[in-house]
């Protein structure tokens, strides 16, 4: 179990204040180097990074590297051999919703917390500030505790294998922790360790809303799935491969919803039930300068449109 902590400067008419945060970690023996894993939003910006182990033993931290679009962050330690005890890192493509979880943290500064639960859902996608306007995708949700200082801890299978990173909680919530999935780790931790960043996030460049039976009966098509595009931003692979935006507002029950634009119902032949499913499927099957198949209904007509995927721009 890792506690690290760190400083925030920020500077005012008052003077310099420094303000402390704190979130967890564990260890990773990347090819004989032991590496510390954590979260982004736990080290951004942060001066003066320390990582105390288990024991009490704390020691000088560095950024090896981080990507903010997956909330991740890999930390150097200079710290001697035998303080490491690294976990194993194993593929969460097996996960399945039920599957019992165990989340190990510093929750509020209590070192060593752990806390157990299931997983609750998969394929969720959350938004974060250090993610900026995009969403964090293929999230998985979890009913451990998790709690403010859990962020970067390990979720764990029953084999004490590393399955997930703990990142997010919805405040005021009982039993809705997020995790970023394991096989997110794998794809890009030669990426942060050997360049310092990860920039291989395919990009569409669209915005929609999830399409329900409410939407379906208002622009008067059978299909209550999918994601019915709102926005088509220009120069995204979306705007060169023709997709269509939406055009008028409509008021279905209680809100307005922008309707007209094409409703993305399959990607690769994969079923698209809402976005949180597309963005999760782009994420964990696709790469920049890779060619998909949406299929799409447009003026209630189905139709396949080949669409070149873009590499997601950085966070200015």
């Amino acid at each position: 179990m890792i506690v690290i902590t760190g400083y925030v400067v920020q500077y005012s008419f008052f003077g310099t204040i420094y303000s402390q945060v704190q979130g967890s970690g564990f260890v990773y023996n990347y090819n004989n180097d032991m590496v510390v894993i954590t979260n982004k939003h736990v080290v951004d910006d942060a001066e003066n990074i320390t990582v105390t182990f288990s024991n009490g033993n704390g020691y000088a931290a560095s950024i090896m590297g981080s990507d903010a679009y997956s909330d991740l962050a890999v930390l150097s330690v200079d710290a001697p051999l035998e303080e490491f005890q690294p976990l194993e890192i194993t593929s969460s493509s097996s996960l399945q919703v039920g599957d019992p979880v165990i989340a190990i943290g510093s929750p509020f500064g209590l070192g060593g917390t752990m806390t157990s639960g299931i997983i609750s859902q998969l394929g969720r996608t959350i938004q974060d500030s250090v993610a900026g306007n995009f969403p964090i995708a293929n999230i998985i949700q979890t009913s451990a505790a998790i709690n403010p200082g859990n962020s970067g801890g390990p979720l764990l299978n029953y084999q004490g294998e590393v399955v997930g990173i703990t990142t997010a909680i919805i405040q005021d919530s009982n039993g809705l922790g997020f995790a970023v999935p394991s096989n997110t780790i794998l794809r890009e931790i030669d990426s942060l360790i050997n360049t310092g960043t990860y920039d291989q996030h395919p990009w569409v460049g669209i915005s929609g809303t999830d399409m329900t039976y409410e939407i379906a009966k208002t622009i008067g098509t059978n299909v209550t799935y999918g994601w019915l595009i709102t926005q088509v931003t220009n120069g995204g692979a979306a705007a060169k491969a023709g997709l269509k935006g939406g055009n008028k507002q409509a008021q279905i029950i209680d809100e307005w919803v922008i309707i007209g634009g094409d409703i993305i119902i399959a990607v690769d032949g994969t079923r698209v039930i809402n976005g949180d499913s597309f963005m999760s499927y782009l994420e964990e099957h696709t790469n920049p300068n890779q060619t998909i198949t949406l299929t799409i209904i447009r003026n209630r007509q189905t139709q396949d449109v080949s669409v070149l995927l873009k590499q997601r721009p950085s966070i200015s």
